[in-house]
């Protein structure tokens, strides 16, 4: 079970796509109280009634979105992508319900009147994680072991072509694609956002490009072995300077890789995973990128 909670899950999506998944949960969560009206709120006699019920599903709302979005933003190296496991995200996920909970627990008595009492807050949040723990870890193991199925699956119907050998430096390799070495490029040239920092290569040499703040991590060969420069310049700008080598592609909004020295591809529940130079690189590929990743690899 521990090392199930462990295991890398899906990323949170982008602000705006939450924002919207929590509008969703609120329009569901004031219409399903208006219209069956449980937790005894059939008998509550008050005017605009079911304005206010529905007023639950504002409340709902805007703490889910706030939720969401706001610790992400505040802490984003805990909910970096290498961070993110099963567990935190089962652990997030019931942290909104008790959140909702609380919220919509002064709500009540802020337009019931009822008299605020530390038993009936207690009831409220343990009924909240007894009703939600088996429905929320459910449908995260869930989507986890779907997810890692179907990556591990498409993963192991790759293999990529034109791949050059770690050691191999120059030498053209026949395949169904015209590899970097084939479109007759010597050298390749990346140059810092100072316009005096460069680095000057072979394109064949180059494995990946990582982005880190406002620096960029060049890792290539040289004499067989890896080598890392440091740039100063986002990836945005070295990837356009890389636009004539069709075979050097990002895959990650924090990586470029040589698809001709990707060896192997694997998948778990957050994606794809590039693995260059024997499997000492690990490169993880975004879901946007998939679809060109996929044909890159095969030589569509």
């Amino acid at each position: 079970m521990w090392s199930l909670l462990r295991q890398p899950y899906t990323v949170l999506e982008p602000p705006a796509v939450q924002v919207r998944v929590a509008g969703l949960i609120g329009l569901f969560v004031g219409l399903f109280l208006v219209v069956f009206q449980p937790f005894g709120l059939a008998e509550w006699q008050t005017s605009a009634k079911w304005l206010k019920i529905s007023g639950f599903g504002l409340v709902s709302f805007v703490l889910t979105a706030v939720h969401f979005t706001l610790w992400p933003t505040l802490f984003p190296r805990f909910f970096a992508e290498q961070h993110w496991t099963v567990g935190r995200a089962i652990g997030f996920v019931l942290l909104n319900l008790l959140q909702v909970t609380f919220g919509n627990f002064f709500y009540l008595n802020l337009f019931a009147k009822l008299p605020f009492t530390l038993d009936n807050l207690i009831w409220g949040v343990l009924a909240t994680l007894g009703v939600g723990v088996f429905p929320v870890t459910g449908v995260i193991v869930g989507g986890y072991i779907r997810r890692l199925r179907a990556y591990q699956n498409l993963a192991a119907q790759l293999h990529p072509v034109g791949v050059l050998p770690k050691e191999e430096t120059s030498a053209p390799q026949t395949s169904p694609i015209q590899t970097i070495a084939e479109q007759g490029f010597a050298s390749a040239t990346l140059i810092a956002e100072n316009d005096k920092d460069s680095l000057t290569l072979s394109p064949i040499d180059l494995l990946l490009i990582e982005s880190s703040d406002n620096y960029c991590t060049v890792y290539f060969l040289k004499d067989g072995r890896v080598q890392k420069v440091l740039l100063r310049s986002s990836l945005s700008r070295l990837e356009s300077q890389l636009k004539p080598f069709s075979r050097l592609v990002r895959c990650h909004r924090s990586y470029v890789v040589n698809l001709d020295r990707v060896e192997r591809v694997t998948g778990n529940a957050q994606g794809y995973k590039l693995h260059l130079y024997g499997g000492e690189l690990e490169v993880p590929v975004a879901r946007r990128y998939n679809e060109t990743l996929v044909a890159g690899l095969k030589g569509d």
